[in-house]
């Protein structure tokens, strides 16, 4: 076989072994990596590499290791769920960085966070004063979060005593001009239903790209082009 085909068909292979070992590994590996799991994707890329351009005859070895790294992460996702004292090991814990207003400036240095990179941070936030935070902590993944002081909290419907109906999330009932009727079940409706809404805006079913029913009812119609309430 050609090398440059023999190439070919190992990433071909590397990348839906990558794609199907992710899956195995959830959502959590794409959104939020803890340390491990920061490392763990380090070396399953190496390893892919590996498979793809190492013309080593025993390229299968790496299939085995990224099995190995693939086990080992999914058996420390569980562990970690089970065990709050290696969660906390592995994962790390959040560090307070502000408590009622005050900067702790040893945590500041603990977790290497410079004042200018923490009052970037504030500013994304929307907060602009130190003095009117009350607390904020730096999570194991990195991030940084705010609670400012409560007379400073936007007011809510709670706060004033207001009782507020539930609501239903927006139901897209139409995609690419393609009805979805699962969705259109749970939004109470059928599609005579909403053949009738489309015939009552003027508008054809190919011609919708996204269509959705609020929990009123009313539908709200995007051509692409054009949105149509």
């Amino acid at each position: 076989m050609p090398t440059w085909l023999e190439v070919a068909l190992r990433t071909l292979s590397a990348v839906f072994i990558l794609f199907v070992m992710t899956k195995l590994l959830g959502k959590r590996q794409i959104s939020q990596l803890s340390l491990f799991e920061y490392i763990t994707g380090i070396s399953i890329g190496n390893i892919a590499a590996y498979i793809s351009l190492d013309t080593d005859s025993k390229w299968y070895l790496g299939l085995l290791a990224l099995s190995v790294w693939v086990a080992v992460s999914v058996g420390m996702e569980f562990v970690t769920m089970k065990s709050k004292r290696i969660r906390d090991f592995v994962d790390g814990k959040g560090t307070i960085l502000i408590e009622k207003g005050t900067l702790i400036e040893k945590n500041m240095f603990k977790e290497r966070i410079t004042l200018d990179e923490f009052m970037e941070k504030m500013r994304s936030k929307s907060i602009h004063r130190v003095a009117d935070v009350e607390f904020a902590v730096m999570e194991s993944n990195g991030d940084i979060t705010f609670m400012v002081k409560k007379e400073l909290q936007p007011l809510t419907a709670q706060a004033l005593g207001w009782q507020t109906p539930r609501e239903r999330e927006p139901q897209s009932v139409i995609m690419d001009g393609i009805v979805i009727d699962d969705a259109l079940r749970r939004s109470g409706f059928d599609r005579k239903w909403l053949n009738q809404q489309l015939s009552e805006k003027g508008v054809k079913l190919e011609e919708v790209y996204l269509a959705q029913v609020d929990d009123a009812g009313d539908v709200t119609i995007q051509t692409g082009e054009r949105s149509i309430p």
